[in-house]
């Protein structure tokens, strides 16, 4: 499921960046670059400004992204948790926009309001790791979905409403709306065992009782000078200890927005 959410927010991604989806089967995406992430994502500024000068349009890249683990020998760029190129496009998406509002191309239709979150928590201790959550929340029932981006990825969306349909007016505000989604993260997360957790904590408690022997061993020894440099590098080395071992849970809204769908989505969206 990790990988298929990936695959997912990938597609919706650019396609709402207006980019052209070349292929798209089975974990093994392809995509037509538009300027802004060509420029984003290759880092190849002398190219744009030689063809800026020669009055040309440019050619951006078409790029192949598998998510697919059976598939990770195909040619394409292999693309999972931790991957470069994801957090690139995760800052892309901090930095710009974090919040939408699209439309169900639908055909003459009533048009719910949902509020989509996408989440990222990292689990950061002795070692990390990184999870996307996709929630929906339907504004006038309080309904909640999950795995959001997965179920909505062959829905069509534009940022302008189709003739012929209209908006229903949210009942639940959308402070409100995103504080249930915060309260649903915080139950699933209460809701998990967390041993990577206690795992993290038991080795820094090892690593710092061993730090700890090997200075005291040598303050005994120390003039009042020494002692307090043994003292500040002491403090400084259980600090990095802290930093590389603690361990935390870190949540990051990725981006959001206000989807209106169709009640014949929603039914499948539910079922």
């Amino acid at each position: 499921m990790e990988q298929q959410t990936i695959h997912s927010y990938l597609q919706k991604f650019f396609e709402l960046n207006e980019c052209e989806l070349k292929g798209n089967d089975s974990g093994v995406l392809t995509v037509k670059l538009n300027e802004e992430l060509d420029r984003l994502l290759l880092n190849r500024p002398f190219y744009w400004e030689y063809i800026k000068k020669i009055g040309q349009e440019g050619e951006p890249a078409t790029l192949t992204f598998i998510t697919n683990p059976d598939k990770r020998e195909e040619k394409g760029e292999w693309i999972h948790f931790g991957s470069p190129r994801l957090h690139q496009i995760f800052q892309y998406q901090l930095k710009h926009g974090k919040f939408t509002m699209l439309y169900e191309q639908a055909s003459q239709a009533a048009l719910n309001p949902w509020l989509v979150a996408n989440i990222k928590i990292s689990y950061i201790g002795q070692q990390k790791k990184d999870e996307i959550l996709s929630i929906g929340l339907h504004l006038i029932s309080g309904v909640m979905v999950f795995d959001l981006m997965e179920k909505i990825k062959s829905i069509h969306f534009h940022t302008i409403i189709p003739d012929y349909c209209f908006t229903i007016s949210p009942i639940i505000k959308i402070q409100s709306g995103y504080r249930r989604i915060e309260g649903y993260i915080r139950q699933y997360l209460d809701s998990m065992e967390h041993q990577w957790a206690e795992h993290s904590y038991n080795k820094f408690q090892q690593e710092k009782e061993i730090l700890t022997h090997f200075y005291e061993s040598y303050l005994q020894a120390a003039d009042e000078e020494e002692q307090e440099q043994l003292t500040e590098r002491y403090d400084n080395e259980l600090d990095h200890l802290k930093k590389r071992l603690l361990p935390k849970i870190h949540i990051e809204p990725i981006n959001g927005g206000l989807f209106y769908m169709s009640e014949e989505t929603e039914k499948a969206l539910r079922a």
